[in-house]
């Protein structure tokens, strides 16, 4: 670029770094009337008309600059940009391929041109041009590249499994013919482990790995050296690990759990066999091992809990293998891990795998328990007496559970809270509270009443309590997912979202945290109103997916580049996982659900979401999502706190976003114009990559309509009541869509003269035909299917579901209320969707389908009354909430205590009327207007 272009330019450049759009949009204006044909600048405005969502515009520019097949540095790197924000991969693989071959010796265009393969997941394309800049230009990199880029498609999804041990094979055979040793390189040497090890090549590893240079590696990296642990077990090297393991733990003094696990490993090695001899050769080693963890223990003292906890771990496998020699030692030396470490807030998640006692030794556990000295005058004794109560807890049996004994237990948590609060008083408020975990004892206690009894004076008072705790520790996150499902269970919304908001959640957590407030949200959603509250926290906690989308590409291009190999498979894994989440697409169907309340249902909602659900139909969702976050002091006879506390009950994952997924695609493909073809013609971006799962391979509308048990099995009543009026209103209006439908050529012709008036350009591959006076594409030779009755289930649903609404609304279970309401709701929305073909008057018409309306009439009648006198009764109830007596009843719980005044249980009450009287007024006021919005 010459300086005097580049001078012009830098305006553009700055205008685009500041996000000044429109500002660069009218500077590249101005330079393409003086050179309309600098490709640069048609990038640059690309871009800028990307980041401004004018994507139409951005299309035609895009498309003129890759016809002319760029090769300059600024232009590629422009379209770079331009075809991410697109998602246009293939087409910017294809533009550095063609760079590539237009000057096959730049070395930087082959880089490019592989990354861009990199980028796209073209693993096979990739290789061949790792290959080629290999031969060419004698790099070795060029080769690891080669063998990595193997290794991935080995493992890539859509790779059949015939060819994974051929290309692992094939990445055997190019590290085979490398120049230089793999041990020159810590990551190389990583590579050359882990195709040894895929490949059953173990003495081959074990050459390498025996090596001066290897044992170094393995020693000073920690990927090198779990991979060379596999590998000593596959080879049957238990043993010798474990003696490994041993030197290093005594002569190194290493602490690594891991080489612990070894050693324990190695002990009960010879165990392979069933025979006496191994076992009684076992019971020496074992023997051994204690002496060797008895020095660990003596040189270490309380310093460091790996040996008695390693101590621990040794009597529990030789109890399993029948060999311990001491009926009492594992209690002994629970006691004993106990009084060492009991002052340690990690005391109860390190004994809790072994409290599985029975018996004498359950007795003898609970007395030793129940004889913790209970003063918590200082930090450390009040853990221990926290770790105490935990341990206590979770050991007891069914028999001892009842509401008398969980009252009592409740009491005794919270005093003893009380007492250990004035411990932290100095601390900053950035700090947590030495004594919380007794009020989440105490909470979740409390919890556990309301599900054995029902009474949600229980949840009140979990929430007081949890609430005044907070208000003295402000950064306790566990306290506020909790406080996130009680309010939710109370049908409390605001308050819920409140605690969310204020744990600040950042990048991934998004994915992996969320669902606390999304799943089922679309119950509380107020959108329907016009407050987008949460619709615009689903949008905002979806970001971190786009993020995924356009970043985490750029650091495996950082791992290549540094030939990080160890690193390049976990980041292709953390992509996939995020591209793929489960909780994404949840989120995205929660959207989705309270989108259609609140904008006018048309026909550009449906054809856009339609597009968007059929991909995530074909997606292998991985679930991220962290339930074991949530604090579990629950005794492990009965249900966690994450199942007590789930919303109607139900846990909602795969099998529930599968069914809604079926549920709205069919619908939306009754109500669309779009087919395959013309999707494809519309498409901005690329399609998913095919699965190779054979479900996947059914023809889309045989997969809509299977329904399983299985599948079933994540619904609430009301939303399996939802599917079956769905089902059976698709298939009764589905032969008529069908047969409504305008061809292909004509809904294109439509598109592309919509496009030409929005944008003056032409929609690409797409020509606007004469019109021929059948513009509604109706073929005069085929018959009109016979107008059928409406089923039962269609017909009778809202009335059923009206009976429904008057079962709970006086149940006090206000979450259950406006579920059921809102499935009411939803059912109009999606009557209105399949039946918006037919409102046009000359549709109708021309296919003679007015019987049909006619019979639609009464339905949607019934629905908009049935919905209309739900919304009256929510106005009622909400209108209820704020009342003295509503108030005080909340306000007057019995907490076990005389510390919490009134005013505070108070402020909580009206808090937590208001919401709910926020909710369901909302709620019944946008049922009042989606009546009157759809009453014809």
């Amino acid at each position: 670029m010459s300086s005097a272009l580049e001078r012009q330019i830098r305006p553009i450049y700055d205008a685009l770094d500041t996000g000044s759009n429109k500002s660069a949009i009218v500077a590249c204006n101005k330079m393409l009337k003086k050179n309309p044909k600098n490709n640069l600048v048609k990038a640059l405005k690309a871009l800028a008309l990307v980041r401004s969502q004018k994507v139409e515009e951005s299309l035609v520019l895009c498309d003129e600059v890759l016809l002319s097949k760029p090769t300059d540095d600024s232009t590629l790197n422009a379209m770079l940009h331009v075809l991410r924000g697109l998602g246009r991969h293939k087409d910017m693989v294809t533009m550095f391929e063609e760079a590539y071959k237009q000057q096959p010796a730049n070395e930087e265009l082959g880089v490019q041109a592989f990354f861009a393969n990199v980028r796209a997941g073209h693993w096979k394309s990739a290789q061949q041009i790792a290959t080629k800049m290999h031969k060419q230009f004698q790099e070795d990199r060029y080769l690891y590249w080669n063998v990595i880029s193997a290794v991935l498609q080995a493992n890539d999804p859509t790779t059949p499994p015939n060819m994974r041990q051929i290309l692992y094979k094939l990445a055997h055979r190019l590290l085979s013919s490398a120049s230089s040793s793999p041990l020159g390189n810590t990551d190389r040497f990583y590579l050359h482990l882990t195709i040894l090890k895929e490949l059953s090549l173990l003495d081959d590893a074990a050459a390498l790995l025996d090596t001066e240079v290897g044992q170094m590696i393995c020693t000073a990296n920690l990927s090198c050296n779990e991979l060379r642990r596999d590998i000593m077990h596959l080879r049957g090297l238990s043993k010798e690990e474990g003696e490994r393991a041993e030197r290093l733990i005594l002569e190194k003094g290493d602490r690594n759990w891991l080489e612990f696990v070894s050693l324990l490993d190695g002990t009960f090695s010879c165990l392979q066999t069933s025979s006496e001899d191994a076992k009684e050769q076992c019971s020496k080693q074992i023997a051994y091992t204690l002496e060797v963890l008895d020095k660990v223990i003596e040189n270490d003292g309380d310093k460091d809990r790996s040996g008695p906890l390693a101590l621990i771990e040794l009597e529990t496998r030789a109890r399993k293998h029948d060999l311990s020699t001491d009926p009492d030692r594992l209690i002994n030396l629970m006691r004993q891990y106990f009084e060492t470490f009991g002052d340690k807030s990690c005391c109860f998640e390190d004994l809790k795998p072994y409290t599985f006692l029975e018996g004498d030794e359950q007795r003898s556990w609970t007395s030793f328990l129940e004889d913790v000295d209970s003063d918590a005058s200082t930090v450390g004794n009040l853990q221990r007496v926290i770790n105490s109560y935990k341990l206590l807890r979770h050991t007891l049996q069914p028999s001892d559970i009842t509401v008398e004994s969980e009252e009592a237990l409740a009491v005794q948590y919270t005093q003893q809270y009380l007492k250990a609060l004035p411990l932290g008083a100095a601390l900053p408020t950035t700090e947590l509270q030495p004594a919380d975990d007794l009020a989440i004892l105490a909470g979740t206690t409390i919890i556990n009443m309301w599900k054995m009894t029902g009474d949600q004076q229980y949840l009140y008072r979990a929430i007081i309590l949890l609430e005044y705790a907070l208000s003295n520790s402000k950064q306790s996150f566990q306290m506020r997912l909790i406080l996130v499902r009680l309010y939710r269970l109370l049908g409390a919304p605001s308050l819920a979202l409140e605690h969310y908001r204020l744990m600040r959640i950042k990048q991934v957590q998004n994915d992996t945290l969320s669902h606390f407030l999304f799943s089922r949200t679309s119950a509380f959603s107020l959108g329907s109103t016009g407050d987008l509250t949460l619709s615009t926290e689903c949008i905002e906690a979806s970001q971190v997916y786009l993020t995924n989308s356009q970043e985490t590409s750029d650091f495996v291009i950082r791992a290549f580049t540094a030939e990080k190999y160890s690193q390049i498979p976990e980041f292709i894994t953390f992509e996939d996982r995020l591209d793929n989440s489960l909780q994404r697409d949840m989120t995205k169907m929660e959207h989705l659900r309270m989108r259609i309340a609140h904008e006018v249902i048309s026909n550009d909602i449906i054809d856009m979401e339609l597009i968007e659900l059929k991909f995530i139909f074909d997606r292998q969702h991985h679930d991220n999502r962290d339930f074991d976050i949530l604090p579990n002091y629950q005794p492990h006879a009965i249900d966690s706190l994450n199942k007590l506390t789930l919303l109607f009950d139900k846990a909602d994952g795969k099998s529930w976003l599968w069914t809604f997924l079926k549920l709205y695609i069919r619908t939306f493909m009754m109500a669309s114009d779009l087919d395959d073809t013309i999707e494809e013609k519309l498409l901005v971006g690329d399609r998913p990559k095919m699965s190779l799962d054979p479900e996947r391979q059914r023809p889309l509308k045989e997969r809509l309509v299977d329904r399983s048990d299985e599948e079933l099995v994540e619904l609430t009543p009301d939303e399996r009541a939802l599917v079956q009026f769905a089902d059976a209103l698709a298939e009764w209006l589905e032969p008529f869509h069908d047969y409504a439908r305008p061809p292909p050529d004509v809904v294109l012709a439509e598109a592309a003269k919509l496009t030409q008036q929005k944008t003056g350009l032409p929609l690409k591959g797409v020509e606007i035909p004469p019109q021929n006076g059948n513009s509604n594409g109706h073929k005069k030779d085929e018959e009109a299917p016979a107008i059928t009755e409406p089923p039962e289930i269609v017909l009778k649903f809202f009335d059923a579901m009206k009976m429904r609404f008057n079962e709970v609304k006086d149940s006090g279970n206000y979450s259950q209320i406006l579920h059921t309401a809102t499935i009411i709701q939803e059912a109009l929305l999606l009557l209105v969707t399949v039946s918006l073909r037919f409102k046009s008057t000359s549709v109708v018409k021309v296919h003679k389908l007015g019987n049909l309306v006619n019979k639609l009439k009464p339905i949607r009648s019934d629905a908009t009354s049935v919905l209309q006198e739900v919304s009256s009764e929510l106005a009622t109830i909400g209108a209820s909430q704020t009342s003295a007596e509503n108030r005080a009843a909340i306000a007057s719980v019995e907490l076990g205590c005389s510390e919490i005044d009134k005013e505070f249980t108070t402020q909580i009450a009206k808090k937590l009327t208001e919401s709910r009287k926020t909710v369901l007024e909302g709620i019944g006021k946008g049922a009042a207007r989606l009546c009157g919005t759809y009453a014809q």
